[in-house]
């Protein structure tokens, strides 16, 4: 059982305060029972509330592949600029705990992101025990050598900055500027700075893969629901 202002406000219908209000503007009843809510501050259980003869809109949380174009930040900061969560519809901007993003892609990076609200899930996926390989595909300013491939292999680069060297990552060459990486950890600007430390420039990257997920059937800026089950 939960109260309905925190319920509504949890799940982006509308702020705590103004449950009041919403109570009065939509039809909100139980399974049941004509009787329409306006104590904003009762108890409820969320499988049983209706809204304007509705379920709930995903009251146990959401968990989307998206399809992110160039051009857009993973960060809520508006002083940052444009960001994936304007592809998702307004009243799940409005969640809380928010939707955040499984990791990062930076402005210029393009591909599958992972958006969800579900905290614990957030933490477990970036935690660096949890080796997801994420596959990238990269344009670079200049030749791919193949004796990258073994030192990428390796698991002894070391990036500028940093105490620990790079997990082993695997390379393809698949042109000769174009490269495929597949890593297991999510290091600040990893694949650029990868080729960078070997004198290669990232010209565009895109993320296809993460785990056994792809972009398959989701167009560039959309996004499409996955089970909450689905990385039990």
């Amino acid at each position: 059982m939960r109260r309905l202002d925190q319920l509504l406000a949890n799940l982006g219908y509308c702020s705590r305060r103004g449950a009041r209000d919403f109570l009065k503007q939509h039809e909100v009843v139980l399974t049941g029972d004509t009787t329409r809510l306006s104590d904003s501050a009762i108890k409820v259980d969320p499988e049983r509330l209706l809204i304007n003869g509705e379920p709930l809109d995903h009251p146990d949380g959401l968990l989307l592949l998206v399809n992110k174009p160039t051009g857009l930040v993973c960060s809520h900061d508006e002083r940052e600029g444009p960001n994936v969560y304007s592809l998702l519809p307004e009243r799940w901007r409005g969640r809380n705990p928010q939707i955040t993003s499984i990791g990062r892609l930076d402005k210029d990076t393009s591909g599958l992101i992972l958006l969800t609200d579900l905290t614990p899930l957030v933490h477990r996926l970036t935690s660096p025990k949890h080796h997801v390989p994420k596959r990238y595909l990269a344009t670079l300013n200049g030749a791919v050598l193949e004796s990258l491939i073994p030192l990428f292999a390796a698991g002894t680069l070391l990036l500028e900055g940093e105490r620990a060297p790079c997990a082993p990552a695997h390379l393809e060459i698949l042109g000769e500027r174009r490269a495929a990486l597949t890593l297991t950890e999510g290091r600040y600007h990893q694949v650029r700075r990868m080729f960078a430390a070997h004198g290669l420039t990232v010209l565009t990257l895109h993320r296809e893969r993460f785990g056994s997920l792809t972009l398959s059937g989701v167009p560039e800026g959309q996004f499409k629901e996955l089970p909450l089950s689905f990385f039990d």
